[in-house]
């Protein structure tokens, strides 16, 4: 193991090498000696800083940033890109009005849409299609959520609604840790032509997806089901377009005998009550996040989620001294494509 010498071990052991072949009347506290064990010395401190550095590049679960990147793209995996939020507004106006291509609308809190394609008005609220400008999951928007047209158009209400499905697929840049462990992954399990993480590794290089899951023979003989979610979006249970989005990466991926569904897990809420002692404002958000972590590492499809690890959770949460989980009372069972998913905490 290499162990990098601090700069005074390294100034003590030169010094001592370079006094021990002069004479002992040489031996003086400002002789060019002595500035010389010193100068070689920080010379030194900088070539062991460098092979500690390069030591740590070597290896994939240490190397910094920007050659974790390089190392994965050697095998073939790149970080998965920040996408646009897309989806449609509703606009009213008179009567054939266009809504011409790259027309700009802004949210309340300032994140801005553009129009992707002319567009002319309806008798009724017409969908118009919108794309976040600034890739990310923040252009994700809730449906009814108003957006206003930066400049006015004649004939157009100033102010538009997005349609029932919101704007969705917004996903940011794959952060390092998700990167480092997807080509961890792919070393410990390479592909193999269609194993079960063959198909968790494909699900989860398309943007967005943070966690996947793989049922062979779910729907019959030769079939291959996969469940996702995203985690980083406003409900981690992917739409439509989602689910689209990895039956397409996939297929193009799988082996041809392999019948493939992808479906999004069935979400079923999960709400809690708790007596909690003390009961200050810190000390419930610490609960709420133990919970919230709780759900992330271990709700999957068709899970057991066990009561004591609810306990667990709730106990563990910084500030708490005691506590009574009221609800829920025994192990939640969860039925194939069932997934819980955190709901709200009544404090009794």
């Amino acid at each position: 193991m290499f162990n990098r010498p601090a700069l005074s071990d390294i100034v003590a052991r030169t010094r001592g090498d370079l006094l021990t072949r002069l004479s002992q009347d040489e031996l003086l506290r400002r002789s060019d000696a002595e500035v010389l064990g010193r100068v070689l010395a920080g010379a030194s401190h900088e070539i062991h800083g460098y092979l500690d550095w390069i030591a740590r590049q070597v290896i994939y679960d240490t190397a910094d940033d920007e050659i974790l990147i390089r190392w994965a793209s050697i095998w073939g995996i790149t970080q998965k890109p920040a996408v646009a939020a897309t989806g449609d507004a509703l606009v009213t106006g008179t009567t054939g009005t266009l809504i011409p291509v790259d027309t700009l609308l802004k949210r309340a809190d300032g994140i801005e849409f553009i129009v992707t394609a002319d567009t002319t008005l309806g008798a009724s609220a017409t969908a118009v299609p919108v794309e976040a400008v600034d890739a990310g999951a923040a252009g994700n928007t809730l449906a009814s959520t108003q957006i206003t047209f930066l400049s006015p158009i004649s004939g157009v209400q100033s102010v538009a609604a997005v349609d029932s499905a919101g704007l969705t697929n917004g996903s940011d840049i794959e952060s390092i840790a998700s990167l480092r462990a997807r080509l961890i992954a792919r070393i410990q399990e390479p592909p193999q032509g269609g194993s079960q993480s063959d198909y968790v590794n494909w699900a989860l290089a398309v943007p967005g997806v943070t966690r996947a899951w793989v049922y062979p023979l779910e729907m019959g003989g030769g079939t291959v089901t996969v469940r996702f979610v995203r985690d980083n979006d406003a409900s981690i249970i992917p739409d439509a377009a989602e689910v689209q989005a990895v039956k397409d990466y996939i297929d193009a991926r799988r082996p041809v005998t392999a019948d493939l569904y992808v479906v999004e897990p069935t979400p079923v809420t999960l709400n809690f009550s708790i007596h909690l002692t003390p009961n200050s404002a810190a000390v419930k958000a610490a609960v709420e996040a133990e919970l919230r972590d709780l759900l992330l590492r271990e709700a999957a499809p068709g899970v057991t989620l066990l009561i004591s690890h609810i306990r667990e959770a709730v106990s563990t949460a910084a500030g708490e001294t005691d506590n009574v989980v009221v609800s829920p009372t025994a192990d939640q069972v969860y039925t194939t494509g069932q997934m819980p998913v955190f709901g709200s905490i009544a404090w009794v």
